[in-house]
């Protein structure tokens, strides 16, 4: 089942760098003086039943029902906003956990998270950092 998944993210991920999508991180001009706003635009993917239980890097359990996400930078507690760019559909998450370690994605959803994103594997997203 993980090799599945696997192979999945590195298939997709070969198919949309020979299909010259590019992803960024950026800061955006403030949309008001003194704010600043952070966004990025990459892969969303998730984790599932292997983690449950897990203790993540901010030392919290994993726990797929909570609406949690791992990035690499982005302060433990963060909240951000992750709207699905195909379909304009979006969501709240908090960062718990560090990752993804695969290239091209930029945030693994708990299974909560995705379901609610509507993410069966991998999709394309823009995360804006709330607070």
């Amino acid at each position: 089942m993980v090799k599945k998944r696997i192979l999945f993210l590195i298939l997709s991920g070969v198919f949309l760098l020979i299909s010259g999508c590019a992803f960024q991180s950026e800061l955006k001009k403030p949309e008001q003086p003194g704010k600043t706003t952070w966004s990025e635009r990459g892969l969303a993917s998730w984790y599932g039943s292997g983690f449950y239980g897990r203790k993540t890097a901010s030392g919290e359990l994993y726990d797929g029902k909570k609406m949690t996400a791992a990035h690499r930078t982005l302060p433990f507690n963060s909240q951000v906003k992750v709207t699905r760019r195909d379909t304009g559909q979006s969501i709240t998450v908090r960062i718990n956990d560090r990752g993804p370690r695969v290239k091209g994605v930029v945030i693994d959803l708990s299974r909560a998270a995705a379901e609610k994103l509507g993410v069966a594997g991998i999709v394309n997203v823009e995360i804006n950092l709330l607070k």
